[in-house]
């Protein structure tokens, strides 16, 4: 078995008793505390995550934004300095290589963000397309990379930069900022539903500036709050939500995809579905019965028949609800309509309800 990678805190994590699990290849926290309490913190104060598994390949050259507009599903010609974009990579078929955030750092100068376990096969697959002035690098070891979230985060980031950031709305960023003599890339954004940012820093300085954050009020966070907290605001999550087998649309994250924006890649198939709608729709429901539903657990209509299956499923701490997506047949879909979820060979009654789940 390969050795598991590290961030700049896994030091930290192993020195604080943080638990620790396997996570696409990482080394990472799924809690610190506990689960609950760190999705409240997030909900109701402010909590950071170390995020810095995330990838970043930059792209430059002289026709770069060319080949991201043909690589990825978005229209990347709408990117401006200040503003960044939540974008897909498609397969031929229309199915979702990944999600990823870019940033355009400077003209034809471009930095993405790819989920962690897929950096790597991005990179090739990026890597791999033909016929443009672009050269890709995979830079994410030049990068550490945190996420403060929470009604408090803004409050609490301002506090140790002299760069105003009143005035950030999502996907907003700024470059060349200092936080307490910090240099870092500073993002409205995160994976929360909550206000909050997310810091690109040196590697080297990843570690103060958690234990700055943390000092000053930030409750320590893993992924098991992070899955609870994103699933609550409705947010999917690739290799559950989103796969190669999943296509933008029936994700219902179409405002990803510029079908008229020209040619890239998997655009007749999103084009036709979206023309004539997709097979399948990515549907949030709760559960009426007892029990939580987990991935791949089967839907059913109430006469027996398979409709669908569970993407991702759990016991939402802000509303008390159980609660999760489904992919079924788009035909089947109906707000508050019933239907069975096998759950460990038990028939429990569900039904669809309007996402997100939770609203701050």
């Amino acid at each position: 078995m390969s050795e598991l990678k590290r961030t700049p805190l896994n030091e930290y994590y192993h020195e604080h008793g943080a638990k620790l699990v396997d996570f696409g290849g990482w080394e990472m926290p799924v809690q610190f505390s506990s689960i609950k309490e760190e999705h409240t913190a997030v909900r109701e104060d402010v909590g950071i995550f170390d995020v810095s598994h995330m990838g970043e390949i930059r792209v430059t050259g002289s026709e770069a934004e060319e080949f991201l507009n043909y690589a990825l599903t978005n229209d990347v010609t709408k990117l401006t300095d200040v503003k960044a974009q939540y974008t897909t990579i498609a397969n031929e078929k229309g199915g979702v290589i990944d999600d990823l955030v870019i940033y355009k750092l400077a003209e034809n100068d471009y930095l993405l963000i790819p989920n962690a376990g897929n950096t790597e096969s991005d990179f090739a697959w990026l890597k791999a397309i033909e016929g443009y002035d672009a050269v890709v690098e995979n830079v994410s070891a030049d990068y550490g990379q945190l996420a403060v979230q929470g009604p408090s985060a803004r409050a609490l980031v301002q506090k140790f930069t002299e760069t105003d950031l009143s005035g950030l709305k999502m996907f907003n960023f700024v470059t060349d900022v200092q936080v307490d003599g910090k240099d870092v890339i500073i993002s409205q954004s995160g994976y929360t539903g909550e206000d909050g940012f997310e810091l690109y820093c040196k590697p080297e300085d990843t570690v103060d500036l958690w234990k700055l954050f943390v000092d000053n009020g930030a409750l320590e966070c893993g992924l098991g709050a992070r899955d609870t907290l994103r699933l609550e605001a409705g947010l999917p999550l690739h290799g559950q939500d989103l796969s190669p087998e999943i296509t933008p649309l029936e994700a219902r994250i179409g405002f990803a995809v510029k079908v008229d924006k020209g040619d890239f890649i998997g655009q007749p198939a999103l084009k036709e579905q979206k023309e004539n709608g997709a097979p399948r729709r990515l549907s949030g429901f709760e559960i009426t019965g007892k029990g939580i539903a987990r991935t791949d657990y089967e839907v059913y209509d109430t006469e027996g028949n398979k409709v669908g299956y569970v993407t991702s499923g759990t016991q939402s701490p802000t509303t008390k609800r159980s609660i999760g997506f489904a992919l079924v047949d788009t035909d089947f879909y109906e707000l508050d309509k019933e239907f069975i979820i096998k759950v460990r060979n038990k028939d429990v009654p569900a039904k669809f309800v309007k996402t997100p789940f939770h609203k701050n």
